[in-house]
């Protein structure tokens, strides 16, 4: 069965890291709003790239079966 590669791809997730370690005391309210509007967004597209992957898992256990 093919498995999720274990160890991090380079470069994989430096913007998250970036992103979640920034200093939020310089922004403003409004600034502080469109961040976690943009954060939010990228929530749901990441769920929706989940969403796809597991439904293709699920395509392929239903048809060739489960290797587990």
């Amino acid at each position: 069965m093919m498995e999720e590669p274990v160890e991090p791809r380079a470069f994989r997730g430096d913007a998250l890291n970036t992103a979640t370690h920034e200093d939020l005391e310089t922004y403003g309210v409004i600034e502080l709003e469109e961040r976690i509007e943009a954060l939010e967004a990228e929530i749901a597209r990441t769920k929706a790239q989940l969403n796809k992957k597991k439904a293709g898992r699920a395509a392929a256990d239903a048809l060739f079966g489960r290797l587990d």
